[in-house]
Formats: structure tokens, sequence, C-alpha cells
């Protein structure tokens, strides 16, 4: 078990573009349940499955449980998850000595830019870079498991 300590942000699309993203990695993920106090998510990205139970936040904090599984597992389980399979590109940008995690999604959720990163205490300093725009680290409507029942 290891705790999470993540900030999450807005991004401008037209800002981001500046940063010339590439080498992305394409991930789908479903929710066996989205309940806010144990969310267990499915995940494939690139040949790889990962099975992972989050507990409830507590501010920007929450216990993650992540297992890798075998690919072809995390395909049917996913299929238990549909239709609501959330997908979306990530990239990794290196700024100010911290590793930002740029999603962008797609589907329901196109349109939607969100950058993330994690810090090791409450009391890290991250320098924000420009390209972020409103924190919602505390806004349950951006947490995965909500998007993936976005209509």
């Amino acid at each position: 078990m290891s705790l999470e300590i993540e900030r999450k942000f807005l991004v401008d699309a037209k800002k981001v573009v500046k940063l010339k993203l590439t080498g992305g990695e394409r991930i789908s993920q479903g929710y066996l349940s989205t309940d806010p106090n144990k969310v267990v998510r499915v995940r494939i990205k690139k040949n790889s499955g990962f099975l992972t139970i989050k507990s409830a936040n507590i501010g920007i904090v929450r216990k993650e449980f992540e297992y890798e599984i075998p690919v072809e597992d995390a395909e049917e389980i996913l299929k238990l998850c549909a239709p609501n399979i959330l997908s979306k590109v990530r990239y990794k940008v290196e700024y100010a000595g911290h590793v930002w995690e740029v999603d962008i999604f797609e589907g329901k959720n196109a349109g939607l830019i969100i950058a993330e990163v994690e810090i090791n205490s409450l009391d890290e300093f991250v320098k924000i870079p420009d390209w972020v725009g409103e924190e919602v680290s505390n806004n349950p409507r951006y947490f995965n498991s909500n998007l993936v029942l976005a209509e």
C-alpha cells in the first residue's frame, strides 16, 4: 500500500499546444465501484493491465493499492464496466523538478484536459506551470471515477 498525494488542475487547450506533447500513452479504464469511499478501477495502458483500489480522499491524500494483472483479464473486466469506459491519452511533462501527467480526454469527456502532479508530502512546494489553470484537486466533478459517468 502507498499513499497517493495528488494535485489536479484544469488545462487550457490553447496553452498546452505550446508544450508540443509527444509520446502519449493511450489509457482505457473502467470502474467496478465508484463509491467515493472505495473506488475500484481496472486500467489498460500499452499492453499491461492494472487493478487499482483507492480509499476515500482526505483532502488530496488517499490510500492506493495497485496490482498489475494480465491484459486479457483487464480486457474482460473492462467488459463488466461497459459502456462507461474512460478513454484518455496521457503525456508526461517535466517541470521544475516534478513530473506532470497531462491527460487529454476522449469520448464523452472530449475537450477536457487535466494536469496532475504527485507529491511526497502535503507541505511539498510545487511550482505551478503557466499552462495550468484552476486547481480542482478537491472538486469531485473532476475525479476520474465521476468523469466515467459523464453523459
